[in-house]
């Protein structure tokens, strides 16, 4: 069974999920961005042993830390989609510029692309490769706990921003509206910022991506 709790890191207080299988006590930290020690107490007092790093996406809130975390506990990071590249290149000079703590560069071990998969001990997550806030974001769905977390593709009534480099509006709809929502209303999404909402929900009341803005 999946077990997750969310740790805001960071001044923009983003919203790192630790992740684990219960059965196996695997687990993950999804976009880790920064206050390495705080998860690393956080992982350590759950008994999790930690088997990978996942990234939604490459902005500096999101990925910096990941580095750091991948080398203390000797695993590989996984994610974001490679069209990523440019962000998570561009780490270390974002982070001198919202004055974060200096973390060890990374290249992710491995990319990720739509309709691949990720395990986690034994919960096996659907990998939607969603551009639009950045061109190489990811998702992450368990169809079973009816779980996603979805970086800063959707928020509690609002989307992500799409004013960085290589980010586009209509893009982002399309990602929501024809690789989101088709996993059904019932999933609860873990933003990257702010609290969780449900899929349906946003369908019913988000000014950007509700059902009754759009005709198709």
């Amino acid at each position: 069974m999946l077990k997750v709790m969310i740790a805001p890191v960071t001044p923009f207080q983003q919203n790192c999920s630790i992740v684990w299988c219960d059965e196996t006590m695997e687990g993950t930290a999804v976009d880790p961005g920064g206050d390495f020690d705080m998860l690393k107490q956080a992982i350590d007092q759950q008994g999790i042993k930690v088997t990978k790093v996942l990234l939604t996406h490459g902005h500096v809130d999101h990925a910096s830390a990941a580095g750091t975390m991948a080398e203390h506990y000797g695993v590989k990071i996984e994610g974001p989609h490679e069209d990523d590249l440019f962000l998570i290149e561009g780490l270390p000079e974002s982070g001198r510029k919202y004055n974060f703590p200096v973390y060890k560069p990374f290249v992710p071990d491995r990319w990720l692309t739509h309709g691949e998969t990720v395990d986690l001990g034994n919960v096996t997550f659907d990998v939607v490769h969603c551009p639009g806030h950045t061109p190489g974001h990811v998702v992450f769905v368990n169809r079973p706990a009816k779980v996603a977390f979805v970086g800063d593709v959707l928020f509690r009534g609002s989307i992500g921003r799409t004013d960085f480099p290589r980010g586009n509006h209509e893009q982002l709809l399309d990602s929501i509206r024809h690789r989101l929502w088709p996993f059904g209303d019932d999933i609860t999404f873990v933003p990257g910022h702010g609290q969780t909402s449900t899929f349906g929900w946003e369908r019913k009341t988000n000014p950007y991506v509700a059902d009754l803005n759009f005709e198709d």
